[in-house]
């Protein structure tokens, strides 16, 4: 019995593996909103003139996105980043979203979230830092970034909005990201995509937090991230949570680099932060975001929904 369940599970995992060989990785085929502002200002005034709902952003937004691959932001003569920069094809200033990726992850497998976000108009950050931690030091890492941008928005474009920063993090660079806020940084909140914890110092760092927090994350039955209950239970206040069903901990990328990719849960992830991060910018909090996500609390697509 135990030899026929191994042999099982061994090709579930050589399946997988193909299907992802396959074209997984592609982007999936979502079309474009029919909306066609002639400028952000008018996509904003007609998105909150309208009730939120969260499958308008399901859909690629009305902007074009140039791609800047392997940009580097250069701190210092000896402290130099590796990027991937998306830029939202419209003249006015925009806030610039920064994603960090996880534990033996990449800036590759958010270039999906950070196309999608572009092309809603806010220019993103798909940054590059050591992929094995410590994430307490990336998160130190990732506040020094955020204050050079801070600063001087030229660096990456002179259409950044230097006020309105937003920081994004999967997994464990969902932690980095509590550290670079507690330390300071510059930025109006952070997104959370299925955050995980590992350093014990995390329930003294976190009640620094004094910005917006949402937390997005996978299905509890599905996939537990490391010590993910820290979040809600240590930031003081100012925190959202709210459950994708079914989801797992990986669908909070795009592509994904573990098991079988399940583009529905992916474009779910991919749409929920768009509408974070514009609620955030649009209005200074995430009850915008929060009520797009109603409908799909009352059919049961959103789990484990609370706010302090």
């Amino acid at each position: 019995m135990f030899r026929n369940t191994l042999f099982i599970s061994r090709c579930l995992v050589v399946i997988a593996c193909v299907l992802l060989a396959a074209g997984c990785g592609k982007p999936p085929e979502i079309g474009k909103t029919p909306l066609k502002p002639k400028n952000y200002g008018e996509l904003q005034g007609y998105l909150l003139g309208h009730k939120p709902d969260l499958d308008t952003f399901r859909l690629r937004g009305p902007f074009a996105v140039t791609t800047k691959e392997d940009y580097q932001i250069r701190l210092t003569a000896d402290d130099a980043f590796s990027a991937d920069l998306y830029l939202a094809g419209h003249a006015e200033k925009a806030p610039l979203v920064i994603i960090l990726h996880g534990l033996e992850a990449s800036k590759e497998l958010h270039a999906f979230q950070a196309e999608h976000l572009a092309s809603w108009g806010m220019h993103c950050l798909a940054l590059q830092l050591p992929n094995q931690g410590p994430w307490i030091a990336n998160g130190k890492t990732l506040a020094s970034i955020v204050q050079a941008i801070n600063r001087r928005p030229e660096i990456i474009d002179n259409r950044v909005d230097a006020n309105k920063i937003i920081l994004a993090g999967h997994s464990f660079g969902g932690a980095a990201v509590t550290v670079a806020l507690a330390e300071g940084a510059p930025a109006v909140g952070g997104i959370l995509l299925d955050p995980a914890i590992a350093e014990r110092d995390f329930p003294k760092i976190l009640p620094k937090i004094t910005k917006p927090i949402l937390l997005l994350g996978a299905d509890l039955h599905v996939s537990a991230a490391r010590n993910r209950d820290y979040f809600y239970r240590f930031v003081r206040s100012g925190i959202a949570e709210i459950s994708i069903k079914d989801a797992a901990h990986e669908d909070a990328q795009f592509p994904s680099n573990v098991g079988v990719a399940t583009e529905e849960l992916q474009i779910t992830f991919a749409s929920a932060l768009t509408a974070a991060a514009f609620s955030l910018w649009s209005t200074g909090s995430f009850d915008y975001a929060w009520s797009s996500f109603g409908d799909g609390v009352a059919s049961g697509k959103f789990i484990n929904a609370r706010k302090k």
